[in-house]
C-alpha cells in the first residue's frame, strides 16, 4: 500500500460510518502543466472525510501543495499555494452494474482488494486547477518579442519597425550619396 492509497473495508457495509484522514504524501510526478506544477517529492496535504453510503464511499475534503513554475510572459519563478475541494463518489465492486448502467462519469469504482487510489483523482482535481498560461501578475509586460529584453525593467524600449513595403529603398538609401555632403564639395 502507498501513501496515496486508503484502505476501505471497515467501512464496507456500514451507511453512515466516516474515516477521517489527515496525512502529509510526497507528491506523485506529473502533477504539472507545461510552465507550472506541483514538483515531485513535495509535501501535498491531505484532509479527507471518508464516509460510508449505500453505493459505496463519497470523498470529500481538500489537498494543499505548493506550486512551482514559470511566468509565460517573462519566464519569472512563480510560487503560491493551492487548495482544491475534494468530492469522489467510490462505488463498491458490487454495484458497478448499476453504476455502469447508469453511465455516471463521475464514479470511480473500488477494487476488490478494497482500496481506494487517490492519486487519479487528485491528478484531475489538482493539473485542472493549474493556470494554463501562468503569469506572475496580471499586468506582467512580458519579454520583448524581437530581443527578447525585460519589458519591466524599461517599459519605454521598442524597436523602430519598418513598413515591409519600404525596406529595400532602405538598402538603396544606404548606397547614395549624402546630399549635404555634395553640396559642401561643389561650393
Amino acid at each position: 500500500m502507498t501513501a496515496l492509497t486508503v484502505d476501505v473495508q471497515e467501512l464496507r457495509g456500514r451507511p453512515g460510518t466516516q474515516d477521517e484522514l489527515s496525512r502529509t504524501v510526497p507528491a506523485p510526478k506529473d502533477l504539472a502543466t507545461v510552465l507550472i506544477g506541483i514538483p515531485q517529492g513535495s509535501d501535498l496535504q491531505l484532509d479527507l472525510r471518508l464516509e460510508s453510503v449505500h453505493e459505496g464511499v463519497l470523498m470529500t475534503g481538500t489537498a494543499s501543495a505548493e506550486v512551482s513554475g514559470q511566468c509565460g510572459r517573462c519566464l519569472d519563478e512563480i510560487r503560491y499555494p493551492l487548495t482544491v475541494d475534494v468530492m469522489q463518489l467510490f462505488s463498491w465492486p458490487q454495484k458497478a452494474q448499476a453504476a455502469a448502467d447508469a453511465e455516471d462519469e463521475d464514479t470511480r469504482l473500488i477494487p476488490h482488494d478494497l482500496t481506494i487510489d487517490l492519486e487519479p483523482v487528485l491528478r484531475d482535481l489538482m493539473v485542472s486547477a493549474l493556470p494554463f498560461q501562468p503569469v506572475c501578475r496580471e499586468g506582467c509586460p512580458g519579454l520583448c518579442s524581437e530581443c527578447g529584453f525585460r519589458m519591466e525593467d524599461d517599459p519605454e524600449h521598442f524597436h523602430e519597425q519598418l513598413d515591409p513595403r519600404w525596406a529595400a529603398l532602405k538598402d538603396v538609401a544606404a548606397g547614395m550619396p549624402d546630399p549635404d555632403s555634395s553640396s559642401e564639395s561643389s561650393t
